[in-house]
């Protein structure tokens, strides 16, 4: 059975954006993305959140086509555009790029397509995730801690009533300073 894999980069003090959205403190160089494109490669689909879709969509599907475009960039590109995606919104009425907009996270749906063949499911949007974790579907959580401190903005998880147990499968140190942290759930 396919795993729901929660993928995000947070900053040492907690937040995955600042208090203007600003993500540009993200220390993503050609190590760190060639390791996103090597996992994401892999996956079966994207189900992202409305506001990660939008950013997404506003970039990748043309980004391999800059001048200044890394070989990773470029890659990725690539793996975005082909990619199924699932966009959760009350509010987007059309998606391009091989999206299927769904109105609300019902976990029946949700574990039918966890019983599907394929990759694995990766989770982007911290109100998305919210929701999923509210309704214990998230299998496996892959933080990518960035060594800068941005003082506030969003984190990643909003106060819960949840409690989950993880267990520490992986850690990977990246020569940027990044560090990957993945937790399972224990079975």
């Amino acid at each position: 059975m396919r795993k729901i894999v929660l993928t995000f980069s947070i900053s040492l003090d907690g937040f995955i954006e600042g208090p203007e959205r600003q993500i540009d403190w993200h220390r993503v160089d050609a190590e760190v993305h060639q390791h996103f494109n090597d996992s994401l490669r892999r996956a079966g689909m994207f189900l992202d959140g409305r506001v990660t879709y939008e950013l997404m969509a506003g970039f990748w599907p043309t980004a391999d086509a800059a001048p200044e475009a890394s070989s990773e960039v470029a890659e990725f590109a690539g793996i975005w555009r082909d990619m199924p995606k699932i966009v959760y919104s009350r509010t987007l009425e059309h998606a391009d790029w091989n999206t299927t907009v769904v109105r609300e996270v019902v976990a029946e749906q949700v574990l039918a397509l966890k019983a599907q063949p394929g990759g694995d499911l990766v989770l982007g949007g911290a109100d998305l995730a919210g929701a999923f974790r509210e309704l214990d579907l998230i299998d496996e959580y892959r933080i990518y801690v960035h060594p800068v401190l941005i003082g506030r903005g969003k984190r990643l998880f909003q106060d819960s009533d949840v409690f989950a147990s993880l267990r520490l499968v992986e850690t990977r140190a990246f020569g940027n300073g990044v560090v990957m942290l993945r937790y399972e759930r224990p079975v």
